[in-house]
């Protein structure tokens, strides 16, 4: 999750969100690709999750990566929580995973160096302390009481707030990893073009990338137990948001959803204070009992919106929020699909093709399918299988009208990293069913096999 943000001065005018929104449109030239991945620490001999405190721990990572590769320490009262390094950020989600929010780049080559390069960097720290990480949806076998907790304000006050809201809050926070791309529009109209795409694909990316078959110890009937996770979190930011499909949708109308979702805090001084339940349209009106009588700041409308949650969510830039985290191919695998999608026009107009005629009861029907079952789920007379299918032969097209070379202009184009896609479009296998064959097979029911398998 987000560190603070900064976003700029007073607000004067309500105008002024909707604006702060359109600044994020960019020429073509000028779009890129930033990619943000999750992972699961755990000490190698126990196979229990490292503690924030300790040789072997979160700190101790976070520290080896600043004296070791040049990260810059990010601190809240007096305690590193990320690092920070041109342009991209090694940031701690509450229970502990790690995650990497990469640089802006041009092309899915450089996404994948810098995937690769801090993977090595990772492992390095790593083996000097006994640790390892892996790369699931879910955290397999730890239970809640078994996780550490971050010392970050921003995640005490949510914590306390999701369990008032949903059944599913804290198993999100603590337990549960993902990988995303964000990616750049044009204006209002590409936005909102390439907005609706993304939503209404990201069950297929769900399936495509299911990997969290198994929770507290054993398998749950779900190819994507995080995507369930997420279907009962906390009603008010989180879902297909089918507003986005109706007449009039821009920029303003994402600001009207967004200023009635509950707050969670308001950043001050280096601390969080507690805003929870009261909206943003109040804090415009200076009724906020944190800070009565204050107006807010563009910052704070800025960390506002990286408390939304929806399947892809709107800010500078456009969140796909969909897939499970995985192993590094998968990671790179991510961006490559969305950038394939939605970064020629050509294969943006037959992405919007293939979902346009969709209601919001098929958009949601296949999100539930997606979790449960993964590329064998279907809703309203759609195969996710299929589906799939033409979503990553319009993504490879995509790619290939990019024409981005890569490796001292070796390779072509991007489409290879479509590679563990066409794969599982192929045989209609997902990492889901691998491990669940695996599982039910050669580990006999054993999931600590799971750790060797699947570690970085």
């Amino acid at each position: 999750m987000s560190i603070p943000q900064s976003g700029g001065g007073p607000i004067e005018h309500p105008d002024q969100l909707a604006e702060y929104l359109a600044q994020g449109c960019k020429p073509p030239a000028a779009w890129r690709i930033g990619t943000e991945h999750e992972k699961f620490g755990y000490c190698r001999d126990t196979l229990r999750p490292l503690p924030y405190e300790g040789p072997r721990s979160v700190r101790a990572m976070l520290e080896g990566l600043a004296d070791r590769f040049g990260w810059r320490p990010l601190t809240e009262a007096g305690r590193i929580i990320g690092l920070t390094s041109g342009g991209a950020n090694v940031s701690l989600e509450p229970g502990g995973q790690l995650e990497l929010s990469g640089a802006p780049v041009e092309t899915i080559h450089q996404t994948c160096d810098e995937v690769n390069e801090h993977l090595a960097e990772v492992h390095a720290v790593a083996d000097a302390i006994g640790a390892s990480f892996i790369g699931l949806g879910a955290a397999p076998v730890w239970r809640h009481e078994d996780m550490p907790r971050m010392p970050k304000g921003r995640y005490r006050l949510m914590t306390e707030y999701m369990q008032t809201v949903g059944t599913h809050g804290l198993e999100m926070m603590y337990r549960t990893c993902t990988v995303q791309v964000n990616l750049d529009f044009a204006s209002e109209a590409d936005m909102v073009r390439k907005l609706r795409v993304a939503l209404a694909l990201q069950p297929v990316a769900t399936a495509l990338f299911a990997n969290s078959p198994f929770f507290e110890g054993r398998p749950v009937g779900h190819k994507s137990w995080r995507s369930r996770i997420w279907r009962s979190l906390d009603a008010d930011r989180t879902g297909m948001l089918p507003f986005v499909f109706e007449d009039g949708m821009g920029f303003q109308r994402y600001v009207d959803w967004a200023l009635d979702v509950p707050m969670y805090f308001v950043f001050r001084d280096g601390a969080y204070l507690d805003a929870r339940g009261q909206s943003f349209r109040d804090f415009l009106a200076g009724r906020l009992p944190a800070l009565p009588g204050e107006l807010p700041t563009l910052s704070d409308w800025a960390d506002h919106l990286t408390t939304l949650f929806p399947e892809a969510r709107l800010k500078r830039f456009i969140e796909m929020r969909g897939a499970d985290g995985g192993p590094w191919r998968r990671l790179c695998a991510l961006p490559a699909f969305w950038v394939g999608l939605v970064y020629d026009a050509t294969a943006l107009d037959a992405a919007w093709d293939l979902v346009r005629g969709w209601d919001a009861a098929t958009r949601e029907g296949l999100r539930v399918a997606a979790s449960v079952a993964g590329l064998q789920g279907e809703a309203g007379g759609l195969r996710l299988h299929d589906l799939a299918r033409e979503a990553v032969a319009i993504a490879e097209a995509g790619l290939r009208a990019r024409a981005r070379p890569g490796a001292g202009g070796l390779v072509p184009d991007e489409t290879h990293f479509l590679d563990p896609l066409r794969e599982s479009v192929e045989t209609g296998r997902t990492l889901a069913d691998e491990l669940l064959e695996q599982y039910h097979g050669p580990w006999a029911g054993d999931l600590s096999r799971i750790y060797a398998e699947c570690s970085y």
